[in-house]
Formats: structure tokens, sequence, C-alpha cells
């Protein structure tokens, strides 16, 4: 009997170099890449996203990159949805398939599903609109750690769509974000291998500082001011962006926004391992385990 088709998750903090042991898995395995990146879904935002470049697409196909506009509205729910279709068309023709990206969210979404969440209210939600454009970010913040602990010490707590709802879920529901995420997993008609890239503390640190440098080499600040427009939208308010934008209204000086870029970015990879590490089903390899991971993939067909 022949075995289900194979998801393979290669996920990781940010900056680990996902995208590189992705493609050359995918190569190897004659497949495609799904990204579950939820910063480079959309095509405004290339340099400060570190979104495959061009040459990078053109070795293997991708999914979900560069898809959206930031004014487009899109969630965690609709990515499910559109990344199980994909899936079912790649298995039509491939026996593997990698969905790769640092979004733990969206990796869950797609691996266990969810519990239904309630509707959104559209006065609550007006009224925590209100409140957060009173009291800012760091009010979203303290409600969301005083709702629900455990979900803030995952969550990018810079992004205030996911604050929001995440409150919102609470006082709809009464339970807690983490509670409703925590169902009993749906089944799929798929296998799955979850796989977290990791490195040394400093080696990474090193990188991320690395890789910031470049985006600001490669023309970040002009990105964003393009955006300037658009900078409402919940897509531009991330690490890196809202430094940016920071910078542009004479708040800070650009050598500080870059610092700031850095050390928001080095606390963004630490929520992400520690969301990986509460999964046991992840198996941890360095990124230069590349054979290592070739024979555990080989294993599974054994």
């Amino acid at each position: 009997m022949t075995k289900p088709k194979l998801l393979i998750v290669i996920t990781g903090a940010t900056a680990v170099g996902k995208t590189t042991i992705s493609t050359q898995l995918a190569k190897q395995l004659e497949t495609e890449i799904i990204s579950c990146d939820s910063r480079q879904f959309y095509k405004e935002m290339q340099i400060g996203t570190a979104a495959p470049t061009e040459e990078e697409l053109a070795l293997v196909p991708h999914h979900f990159i560069r898809f959206l506009s930031v004014t487009e509205p899109y969630d965690v729910f609709r990515f499910e949805a559109d990344a199980l279709a994909c899936l079912e068309n790649l298995f039509q023709q491939k026996q593997f398939a990698i969905m790769t990206g640092g979004s733990g969210l969206y990796i869950d979404a797609v691996c266990r599903g969810f519990d239904e969440l309630p509707d959104r209210d559209p006065e609550l939600r007006m009224k925590l609109q209100q409140e957060y454009k009173k009291y800012g970010l760091e009010y979203l913040q303290e409600q969301v750690k005083k709702l629900d602990p455990e979900y803030f010490s995952k969550v990018d707590i810079n992004n205030p769509n996911r604050l929001l709802r995440a409150i919102e879920v609470c006082i709809i529901t009464g339970k807690t974000f983490s509670q409703l995420r925590k169902g009993k997993p749906q089944e799929r008609p798929f296998r799955i291998l979850k796989l977290v890239l990791n490195r040394e503390r400093k080696e990474l640190f090193d990188r991320i500082a690395l890789r910031t440098d470049k985006m600001i080499a490669d023309g970040m600040v002009d990105e964003v001011k393009s955006l300037i427009p658009y900078r409402h939208f919940n897509a531009l308010k991330t690490v890196g962006y809202k430094e940016i934008f920071e910078y542009l209204d004479g708040k800070i000086s650009l050598s500080q926004a870059i610092e700031d870029i850095k050390t928001n970015t080095r606390r963004y990879a630490k929520r992400q391992l520690t969301w990986f590490k509460k999964d046991v089903e992840y198996k941890w390899f360095h990124p230069d385990e590349t054979n290592e991971i070739m024979e555990l993939i080989k294993m599974q067909f054994n």
C-alpha cells in the first residue's frame, strides 16, 4: 500500500536560513514550495521582509509569495483554506511538498486547523480600536498579557491586529485564544514532517545584524517611503517598517532606526523559538545538516 503524501515543514527563527535549505530540498525532491511567511505575502514589501529573490524564485516554483497587496484583507483562516487547496493540487502530481516560513500561527493552521472562532463583533471591535488609538500599542499588549499570558508569550506583540483579535475572542467567548487553538487537530489527507532550523544564539544574532544592514544597503528606506500612503494598513505595522517610519517622521535618526530593527528582530526571533519549542512534533537541525535532513525524509518511506 502506498504511503500518503508528505508535507515537509521547514521553519525556524527569522534569518536562520530557511529559504536556502528549502530551495535545496525542493530541487532534490523535485517539488514546490508553499510560503507560510505572512510578511512575504505582500507584493509591496520585498526588501524589508527578506523575500526570496527573483533568482531563488526561478529555481523552484513558489506559492504565496507577493500575491497580495497591503490594501487587501487576509487572515490565517483564509490562508488555511488557500494552502490546503494548493496542497491538494500539488499532491496530485508530487509525492512531497515543502512549506516554509517563520509564522507559527500559519503553520499550525495548515497542520492542525483551528477550533471555530467567533465572528467579529463590529461594536466591540470599534471600541477596542478607539482604545488602541487613545492608549497605544502598550495598552493592547498589557490587555493580552492579562487575558491570555500564554498567547502573549508567543504572538508578535508589535502586531496590533493580532492583539485586537485575541482580546476580542477572550471577551466574546470567556475563554482564552490559546484554549480555542488547542482543540483536537483536524485530520489531514497527508502526513506531516515538521523541522526547525536552529543556530547558536550569537550566530543567529550576527546573521540578523548582517541581514538588516543588507536591507538598508538594498534600498529599504526608499521602499518604506513608497509605502507612506499605506502605513495605516496592518501589514505595515511590523518590524522593520515601523522603525523606518519613525525615522521618516523625524522621531529618531537612521542609525537609531537600524539598531531598533536589529533589537526588535532579535526579540521576534526569541518569541518564534519559544513557540516552536512548545511543539514536541518538531525535529531540530542546524542548517548545515542537510544530509541528515534528507536521510530523515527518506526514512518516512522505508
